[in-house]
C-alpha cells in the first residue's frame, strides 16, 4: 500500500510541474506574479482523494491587504471549493478586509481536495489571486469664482461629493490642487459679523475654508490666488483663530520654502506626516492612511508666482523658470517623492498647480514613483465619452490622461473646470507594486461631475451638504444686504502689498486719499494735503484672473464697474476716523522721510514693504529709496489750493511755513510714523464731532475714511454715469507723479 501510494504521488508531482492555467481575475480579485501559490505538501487521503496544501507567498516589495484566495483551474471536482468565479472554483485564504501579508510572508496552509483520477487526467492548475487595494479620488481645485451661481454650485457639488465618499467610505481621499479662494465678494463676506456663529471667527476668505472643512478635504496644494493678499493674510486664513479652527488640512508644496516668509515660517512642519495630524500647517508632503494603505500627497506650486500673486518672501524654485526647463521643475520636486518611497510608501499623488496642464503632462513623464497628478490653475476640462458637460461647454481633453514615468509604469493625470462647477472622480485598483492597474479603470464610474441644475437632476439630486448650505445661505443673506452700489470704476482698484500700497504710489491710494481731503475741506477749507498709510487699504476692488492655460494676470474692474458698499468695507476695513492736524514744513519733511521705504536688497526696486508707505493727495514727492533716511526726499511739493509751494528742493528742506493736512487716527495716535508727536491744539477728531454731516451716504460713521470714499464715489462718479467711471489707469512706478522713486 505505502509503495502504491508513492507511485501515485510521484505521478501528482509531475502534474503539479505543469504551468498554472489560471490567469483571469473576477469579483474584483486579481493575479500578480509576486504573489505566489506554493505546494508545501501533497497526501493521498486514500485511493479516491487527493489532498494538496498550499501556502500563498508575498514575494513583492509591498503589503498585501485584503481578501486573498487560491484560484483552482481544472475540470476536476474541487470538493472543497468555497465558491466560483465564472465556474472557476476558488477557496478562500482570508476573507477579511483585515487581511495581511507583509512581503515574504506566507499565509496558512489551504488544502485544495481533487478526486485523484479525475486530477490525473483531467489536469489541474492553482494561482494565488487577492483584491487588489482600490482608492476613490474626490478632486478639484480653482474654486475661486464669484459668479452668479457659485453658491448654487458648491451646494451640488456638496451632495455629489458626499454620495460618492459615502459609496467608499473607507476608500476615498479628497484633494485640492489649490486657489481655494480668490479675492471678492464670497471672500469679503467671511469678514462680517453675521458670520461669527458659523465660522467662529469671521474674516476674509474664512467662508471658503469652512467649506472644504465641511465636505472633508484631507490635503490641498498652494495655488497662486491663495496668496493674493499676501503671506499674513493667507495665514489668517488656513491658521487656527480662537474659535475658528482655520484649515483642517495641510497645504502643500515642494517647490516652495515657506521658511524664508516670517508671516508663513511658524506653520511650516515636517514633511510626511499623517495628514490629519498636521491640520493648519504647511509641508512638502503628507501622508493619508486609507483602508491601512499609506498614500502620500506631494504639493508643487508653479514657478511663476512671483509675477502672478503677492509670493511675499517665499523662496520660489526653480528661479528663473521657462516651460523650457520642466525639468529643473522636476528635480525640485523629486525629493519630496523620494522621502516619501523610503517610508516604503508606493502610491503617491502629487498635487500640481501649475496654471498651464501641459507642465503637469510633461511632470509626468519625468518624475518617478508619481501615480496620480492632480492638476490645477489651467481650469481644462477633461472628460470621457460618459461624462455630461454644462450647456456651451466643450471638453478640452481626455479624462484620465495617460502617460508613463520613466521606470516605465503608467501616471495619470486628472483635472477639471473650476468655480465648483465640475467634481472629478477617480476609482482605480492598484498592483502589488503601487501601479495603477489600467484595466480596473471604468469611464462609467471615472470622470468630470458637472453640477449644473440639468446634471445634478440627472444625478439623482443628493442632499446637499447641511453646513455648506448653511454657511451659503449666511452668504447670500450678507451679500444682499451689504452690497449695494455705491459708484462707478472704469478699472480695477488694487491693494497688493508688494509692488503696491505699501511700495508705491496707487489708484486705490490715490482715490481714497482724494476722498479724505476732500472730506475735510468741507469742514476746513484751509486743509491741503491728504496723508495715510497703505497699510490701511486691505482689499482689491474688482478682480485678479489668470486665464486658463495663461501665466499673466488679468486686472478687473468690478461687475458693471460698480464700487459697493461690500468693496469699500473691506478695502477699508480697519475704518479709521479723519483726523485735522496743522503741521510744520520740518514735521512733514520728517513724516515722509520716515515713512518712505529703504532698501531691502541690491537694487533700487527691493523696497521693505512697510505698512507705513503713504499713500497721499494735495503733494508730489520725489524720493531716492537708497539714500539714508533723513535724506531720501528730493523734491516736494505742495498744492496750496492751486498754487504750489516748494517744501524741498534738491534736497533741502524749504521753510513754507505750515499746512493743515487730514490724516487718520491711527497715524496721529502714533502708529506708523511720526504724526503722533504734533501738538494736540492743532487736532480735530471728524469722526468725534460727526462731521461732515449729513452726506448721502448712511452705512458708515460721518467722519470716518469709509464715509469718506462712499460719499466722495456717489458725489464724484455717480451711478447713472453722468461723470463716467474712476478711470486712473495703474502705472509703472517710474510714471508716477505723487510718488515718485527716483530709482526707477
Amino acid at each position: 500500500m505505502r509503495q502504491a501510494r508513492l507511485i501515485l504521488a510521484s505521478l501528482v508531482l509531475g502534474i503539479l510541474a505543469l504551468p498554472s492555467l489560471a490567469s483571469a481575475s473576477g469579483n474584483g480579485f486579481t493575479t500578480d506574479p509576486e504573489l505566489e501559490a506554493r505546494l508545501v505538501q501533497v497526501r493521498l487521503v486514500n485511493f479516491f482523494r487527493l489532498e494538496l496544501r498550499y501556502r500563498v507567498v508575498n514575494n513583492s516589495h509591498s503589503t498585501v491587504t485584503g481578501p486573498t484566495r487560491l484560484l483552482v483551474d481544472t475540470r476536476a471536482q474541487v470538493l472543497n471549493a468555497d465558491g466560483f468565479d465564472d465556474g472557476t472554483a476558488f477557496i478562500n485564504v482570508c476573507r477579511s478586509d483585515e487581511c495581511s501579508l507583509e512581503p515574504g510572508d506566507r499565509s496558512r496552509r489551504v488544502r485544495v481536495r481533487l478526486p485523484l483520477f479525475q486530477a490525473l487526467f483531467l489536469g489541474f492548475g492553482v494561482d494565488a489571486q487577492f483584491q487588489p487595494f482600490v482608492l476613490q479620488l474626490l478632486h478639484n481645485a480653482d474654486m475661486d469664482g464669484n459668479g452668479s451661481d457659485a453658491l448654487e454650485n458648491v451646494e451640488r457639488f456638496s451632495g455629489l461629493l458626499a454620495d460618492f465618499q459615502a459609496e467608499y467610505p473607507d476608500n476615498t481621499v479628497t484633494l485640492s490642487s489649490g486657489d481655494n479662494y480668490i479675492p471678492g465678494p464670497r471672500y469679503n463676506a467671511a469678514a462680517e459679523v453675521e458670520f461669527t456663529d458659523l465660522l467662529g471667527v469671521p474674516g476674509v476668505g474664512r467662508l471658503d475654508m469652512a467649506y472644504m472643512n465641511a465636505m472633508g478635504y484631507e490635503a490641498s496644494a498652494v495655488g497662486n490666488h491663495e496668496l493674493d493678499d499676501g503671506t499674513a493674510v493667507f495665514a489668517s486664513i488656513f491658521g487656527a483663530d480662537g474659535d475658528y479652527p482655520g484649515a483642517q488640512f495641510p497645504y502643500l508644496s515642494s517647490n516652495l520654502d515657506f521658511t524664508s516668509d516670517a508671516n508663513l515660517v511658524g506653520a511650516v512642519v515636517a514633511d510626511g506626516q499623517e495628514a490629519a495630524t498636521i491640520t493648519n500647517s504647511l509641508a512638502r508632503s503628507t501622508v493619508i492612511t486609507v483602508d491601512g494603505e499609506k498614500i502620500g500627497i506631494v504639493g508643487a506650486t508653479t514657478p511663476t508666482l512671483t509675477f502672478i500673486t503677492d509670493s511675499g518672501d517665499i523662496t520660489v524654485l526653480p528661479p528663473d523658470f521657462t516651460s523650457d526647463n520642466v525639468a529643473a521643475l522636476a528635480g525640485e520636486i523629486q525629493p519630496a517623492i523620494d522621502a516619501l518611497t523610503l517610508q516604503g510608501i508606493n502610491k503617491i499623488i502629487m498635487l500640481g498647480h501649475m496654471q498651464r496642464i501641459a507642465i503637469e503632462q510633461e511632470l509626468a513623464t519625468l518624475l518617478t514613483d508619481v501615480d496620480l497628478i492632480v492638476a490645477g490653475g489651467s481650469n481644462t476640462r477633461l472628460v470621457d465619452e460618459n461624462d455630461r458637460l454644462r450647456p456651451g461647454e466643450e471638453a478640452l481633453g481626455v479624462y484620465p490622461g495617460v502617460f508613463t514615468s520613466p521606470k516605465g509604469e503608467p501616471v495619470l493625470v486628472v483635472n477639471t473646470d473650476g468655480d465648483y462647477k465640475y467634481l472629478g472622480r477617480l476609482v482605480s485598483a492598484f498592483t502589488l507594486a503601487g501601479t495603477i492597474n489600467l484595466e480596473s479603470l471604468d469611464t462609467t464610474v471615472n470622470g468630470a461631475y458637472a453640477t449644473d441644475a440639468d446634471s445634478y437632476a440627472f444625478f439623482g439630486s443628493p442632499a446637499a451638504n447641511p453646513a455648506v448650505v448653511a454657511l451659503s445661505d449666511a452668504a447670500r443673506e450678507t451679500l444682499a444686504r451689504i452690497n449695494e452700489p455705491v459708484g462707478l470704476t472704469e478699472v480695477f482698484l488694487s491693494a497688493q502689498r508688494e509692488p503696491g500700497v505699501r511700495t508705491e504710489e496707487t489708484t486705490l491710494g490715490n482715490l481714497t486719499a482724494d476722498a479724505n481731503l476732500v472730506a475735510a475741506k468741507k469742514v476746513d477749507p484751509s486743509v491741503v494735503i491728504s496723508l495715510k498709510n497703505g497699510g490701511g487699504i486691505r482689499a482689491d476692488i474688482g478682480s485678479i484672473v489668470v486665464p486658463p492655460g495663461a501665466t499673466e494676470p488679468e486686472f478687473l474692474p468690478p461687475p458693471d464697474g460698480e464700487i459697493t458698499r461690500l468693496d469699500i468695507e473691506s478695502t477699508l476695513a480697519f475704518n479709521n476716523g479723519l483726523v485735522l492736524l496743522t503741521i510744520t514744513s520740518n514735521e512733514l519733511r520728517a513724516f515722509l522721510e520716515g515713512s518712505l521705504g529703504a532698501p531691502l536688497g541690491p537694487t533700487p526696486n527691493q523696497l521693505s514693504a512697510s505698512g507705513g508707505f503713504p499713500q497721499v493727495a494735495g503733494i508730489s514727492v520725489s524720493y531716492d529709496p537708497n539714500l539714508p533716511s533723513g535724506s531720501r526726499v528730493i523734491s516736494a511739493v505742495v498744492d496750496n489750493n492751486g498754487t504750489p509751494v516748494d517744501l524741498v528742493v534738491n534736497g533741502v528742506t524749504q521753510q513754507a511755513g505750515s499746512f493743515r493736512l487730514v490724516t487718520l487716527d491711527f497715524l496721529a495716535d502714533g502708529g506708523d510714523g511720526t504724526l503722533g508727536t504734533l501738538s494736540a491744539p492743532n487736532r480735530v477728531d471728524l469722526e468725534v464731532i460727526g462731521e461732515p454731516a449729513g452726506g448721502p451716504s448712511m452705512f458708515s460713521a460721518d467722519g470716518s475714511e469709509q464715509d469718506a470714499l462712499a460719499e466722495y464715489l456717489i458725489e464724484t462718479f455717480p451711478l447713472d454715469g453722468s461723470n463716467g467711471g474712476f478711470n486712473q489707469q495703474e502705472t509703472a512706478p517710474n510714471l508716477d507723479t505723487r510718488i515718485t522713486n527716483v530709482a526707477f
